[in-house]
């Protein structure tokens, strides 16, 4: 166990995206809490808010929005706890483009400081180049994903589904304005798991054991990474190949 925390150690961030009422939230919590990482959520937002004077609400109904906050939450970034670091302030443009610049320095800030579970902001995308990072997105069917919501928030089912389309809705639109980038495509996850099935502490188990194992590729060459790594070519070509002069002609 201690050999696989000094492993786990040398990343720096979990990433979770998360379609709404899959439980995705409450799996980075839980993470969070195996591992003694810092859980970046929705406190960050209120932390901002509160630094920056505002109400928690009017902070919250800018975020993975594509508008953007007030241009306080840029002129104001050092005023953020000091755990985070960032940047001085760049020069405002619009408030759009000022959040998206503060919350992308108080990801980075964040994963600087280490050791941290960041859920939704674009945080996917902000740190795809970081291979110390890990990126987890979890799902769930439509159906599931209602129950959970009247469960937890205590709505009936048309408000449950209404407030999930919502929420769904303003994310795609988020991530494809300001990264353009889907939030489906899987190609931005190391691991997609579906709670449908699995429950939550299951899927807590399998980040983390996808978190020790990306962890210790850590010191791999990146040429040497991907599905073919440590194979050996086929003995005989597959039984549906076809020479390359032959792949333009339909399928006899």
């Amino acid at each position: 166990m201690d050999a696989d925390r000094d492993t786990i150690s040398q990343m720096r961030a979990i990433t979770i995206s998360r379609e709404y009422g899959s439980g995705g939230g409450e799996i980075a919590a839980r993470l969070a809490q195996r591992l003694g990482w810092q859980l970046i959520d929705h406190e960050v937002v209120v932390r901002v808010a509160q630094r920056l004077g505002v109400s928690e609400a009017e902070a919250e109904a800018y975020d993975e929005h594509v508008e953007g906050l007030v241009s306080r939450i840029l002129s104001s970034l050092q005023a953020i706890q000091p755990t985070f670091p960032v940047a001085p302030p760049v020069p405002l443009t619009t408030d759009s483009s000022a959040y998206h610049e503060a919350r992308r320095r108080v990801i980075e800030g964040a994963v600087a400081t280490g050791h941290v579970v960041i859920v939704g902001r674009g945080s996917q995308v902000l740190l795809a180049q970081r291979r110390d990072v890990l990126h987890a997105r979890v799902v769930a069917p439509l159906d599931l994903r209602i129950a959970y919501v009247m469960g937890r928030e205590g709505l009936d089912q048309a408000t449950a589904r209404t407030r999930i389309q919502l929420k769904d809705r303003d994310r795609i639109r988020y991530l494809q304005a300001e990264h353009h980038q889907h939030p489906e495509d899987a190609h931005l996850y190391d691991l997609v798991v579906n709670t449908g099935i699995l429950d939550l502490e299951s899927a807590v188990d399998l980040i983390y054991l996808a978190l020790e194992r990306k962890a210790t590729r850590l010191s791999t060459p990146t040429g040497e990474l991907g599905p073919v790594a440590g194979l050996a070519r086929y003995p005989e070509q597959p039984g549906d190949f076809r020479p390359p002069e032959s792949t333009n002609q339909p399928p006899m």
